[in-house]
């Protein structure tokens, strides 16, 4: 199976699942629970009166060499830039336990915006090419869990670009190249339903 084929396969799964997640909360406002994921779900970190959509976050293993994705709870927003941007910044915070992020402490997102082409720029903050603990491997699954919280929760866009304040830049931390936008590279994501 090639890695694209399964990228489409991993995407598809993941928008029945939001799909049936999205009619789930329907019904649990009836008094039903909704319907399990097949990935981790995070505790929801909002009030319950503001509009949520579950998205896909992606969070390092336990031994660090791949992300697991994690469904959490994210403002719902109006068109596709501004979701992009309760998404982003939902995995620049601090993930739920157990998980620990790759992502430097105090990253920020400055901007988000999309290509005509679907091509999406993502602009950080400086703090994020702070030193990653675990050097390259670390930054890999830095740039990937951005990579793929963009392109697995707003399937029109295929490929990112991430900016260093409001530049582009050569890498995050000296490894990984940044001078081209990204495509998704399923292969660093973590296949089964229960990753810890």
């Amino acid at each position: 199976m090639t890695g694209r084929r399964l990228a489409l396969i991993i995407a598809g799964l993941i928008l029945i699942g939001l799909l049936a997640w999205s009619l789930g909360g329907r019904l649990e406002q009836a008094g039903d629970s909704p319907p399990e994921s097949p990935v981790a779900m995070a505790e929801p970190a909002m009030s319950s009166e503001m509009p949520r959509i579950a998205a896909t976050l992606f969070f390092p293993s336990a031994n660090g060499l791949v992300l697991v994705p994690v469904l959490q709870e994210v403002a719902l927003a109006e068109g596709l830039v501004p979701q992009g941007r309760e998404i982003l910044t939902a995995q620049l915070q601090s993930p739920p336990p157990p998980y620990e992020s790759v992502i430097p402490e105090g990253t920020q997102l400055r901007a988000f915006y999309i290509t005509d082409r679907g091509d999406a720029f993502v602009d950080l903050s400086f703090e994020t090419s702070a030193p990653h603990m675990g050097g390259t491997s670390a930054e890999l699954l830095a740039v990937y869990a951005i990579v793929h919280a963009v392109t697995v929760n707003l399937t029109t866009i295929q490929r990112v670009q991430i900016l260093i304040d409001g530049r582009e830049a050569n890498t995050l931390a000296g490894h990984v190249d940044l001078r081209r936008p990204l495509e998704p590279d399923m292969s660093l994501v973590q296949e089964v339903s229960n990753p810890r």
